[in-house]
């Protein structure tokens, strides 16, 4: 049996963007409240019985979001375009190294319903 384990955390942060439909508004600074879960997936340790230990994958959370909890996402080294695609690649690539079993990153707006899915599929 495989298992996956999830942790949900959201930031706040302020961003540009430049496209071709509601140009304007999306030019000018603008903030949202991210919603981000990651998810961990496999076989639970025979000796602790956990995939991964949820403390640790906090302790990951923290240091995430801190580069990029109020923060101006068109600043933050490596993220790029600030859409929820660039987020989600971004998040990927903060948590791969010390989450080696991660399966599954998402960002969300609520306000909006907008949504983004990256899975390792």
């Amino acid at each position: 049996m495989k298992f996956e384990l999830s942790q949900r955390f959201f930031f706040e942060a302020a961003h540009t963007l430049d496209r071709s439909i509601d140009r304007e508004g999306s030019l000018r600074v603008h903030g949202h409240t991210y919603w981000a879960e990651i998810s961990v997936a496999g076989v639970p340790d025979p000796v602790t019985g956990m995939v991964v230990d949820l403390a640790y994958i906090r302790r990951e959370i923290e240091r995430v979001r801190d580069a990029l909890d109020h923060r101006f996402l068109d600043d933050v080294d490596g993220l790029g375009p600030a859409t929820l695609e660039g987020l989600c690649s971004y998040l990927w690539r903060q948590f791969r190294p010390a989450l080696p079993h991660l399966s599954r990153v998402e960002v969300w707006r609520e306000a909006s319903g907008d949504r983004c899915r990256l899975t390792d599929d």
